[in-house]
């Protein structure tokens, strides 16, 4: 790695907040395994190539929510051009919700 890509990723990393606990995060991959196993969403596999069919880039973010009872994945690309692409999935259908 080139010192200056090293130096850019020192700098982001030491900007992520540190969490005391990570029962939060241990919860929501239960609820997401739990939620996968039956069926309920589609795998993560499956929601990115979705979404990089739609937004080309390098997936840089995904993060898993339920709203009003519907899994919605939120997948950040960092597309070629340098933007930072936002897209909202149905986990289930693979429907493209919105694109920002």
């Amino acid at each position: 790695m080139n010192p200056a890509r090293f130096l850019i990723l020192a700098m982001l990393l030491a900007m992520v907040p540190v969490s005391a606990g990570h029962a939060d995060d241990d919860d929501e991959q239960d609820r997401a395994r739990a939620a996968f196993e039956r069926g309920e969403i589609r795998s993560l596999d499956a929601v990115l190539r979705a979404v990089l069919a739609r937004a080309p880039g390098e997936v840089v973010d995904v993060e898993l929510d339920q709203d009003d009872g519907r899994w919605i994945y939120e997948v950040k690309v960092l597309a070629a051009t340098g933007n930072r692409i936002e897209v909202e999935i149905d986990a289930a259908s693979l429907a493209i919700l919105e694109v920002d």
